[in-house]
């Protein structure tokens, strides 16, 4: 494997932040490390950066273990939540600063940085301040900067969170084609669960410092190992240890009666909450399906499954 990750460690004060964090990627891979906030997911980014030292374990990067290097010597960039750009500096200066420590000619520097403009789209930007720009823009350019020095596994710690809707399923697809133009592994971590399906590859689901599943998104949200997981990648109704997803339940001439007692318009869907042997069920339906009206009497197929 081109990145691995052997019982990874890290305490604060004898409390541990991360405990035996294990796993892998191969080159070319998108792994999201996903979570909500306190979890050990941005721990684990900052460990594998240098930014942090650990308690234990081994990093291994391309047949190299980094973990005793300082950041600058362990072929990774990172591109932080807040972007670290210089606001003081240009766009082009932002871009081309690494290359400062790496013994480029002034002149050599702008012609990389120049190319580096065209791959993303920021052609014409090379004087503007970075405060001139938009987000989005901003994220090119520490994307740029992250890039340049030709790292050999990028590392983003919630690349989309300063982002609206809209800029945010741009700024997917960016990261998708800077993926395969540099032929770089990523490693990004975010608490929203769109951001990882959107363009992992794989997910690590953590859970107070442990990794919870490790999986493709459509194996985490089909097969669950344990109700965090269940819970935590979308929604369910849970029984007595079983599981049914909203959508999996049906509408069928063969299944058995259930009462619509509520419903709820979300735009591409309707959410219904129907009563079944005195219980209740949240149940989806495409909003250009029949539309079900508040104690309606249907029939209803479903599987319960175990967690």
């Amino acid at each position: 494997m081109f990145l691995q990750i052997k019982n990874l460690t890290k305490k604060y004060n004898n409390i541990e932040a991360i405990k035996d964090i294990s796993f892998s990627a191969k080159e070319k891979e998108i792994i999201c490390i996903l979570g909500p906030s306190g979890c050990g997911k941005t721990t684990i980014l900052q460990s594998i950066g240098g930014f942090i030292k650990t308690d234990g374990g081994e990093i291994i990067l391309d047949g190299k273990n980094i973990g005793n290097l300082e950041p600058e010597e362990r072929s990774i960039a990172t591109v932080f939540q807040s972007y670290g750009l210089f606001p003081h500096k240009t766009v082009i200066e932002n871009i081309t600063y690494g290359l400062k420590f790496r013994n480029y000619k002034k002149r050599d520097a702008l012609i990389e940085g120049k190319k580096m403009l065209e791959v993303l789209n920021l052609k014409g930007y090379e004087n503007k301040k970075v405060t001139e720009l938009s987000g989005g823009e901003q994220q090119r350019v520490a994307l740029g900067r992250a890039l340049i020095v030709k790292p050999k596994l990028l590392l983003l710690d919630e690349p989309f969170s300063n982002l609206d809707t809209r800029l945010r399923v741009t700024m997917r697809d960016e990261l998708l084609r800077i993926r395969d133009h540099f032929n770089i592994t990523m490693l990004f971590v975010t608490h929203d669960q769109e951001d990882a399906f959107s363009i992992a590859d794989r997910i690590i689901l953590m859970n107070k410092g442990k990794i919870e599943q490790i999986d493709t998104a459509r194996n985490i949200y089909a097969n669950p190992k344990s109700e965090y997981a269940l819970k935590f990648i979308g929604s369910a109704n849970i029984d007595n240890g079983f599981f049914v997803r909203p959508e999996a339940i049906k509408i069928s001439p063969n299944g058995e009666e259930a009462t619509v007692i509520g419903k709820t318009f979300k735009g591409s869907y309707i959410e219904y909450i129907i009563e079944y042997k005195n219980k209740k069920y949240r149940m989806l339906r495409l909003n250009n399906e029949e539309e079900l009206e508040i104690g309606n009497k249907i029939y209803i197929e479903m599987e319960m499954r175990e967690i």
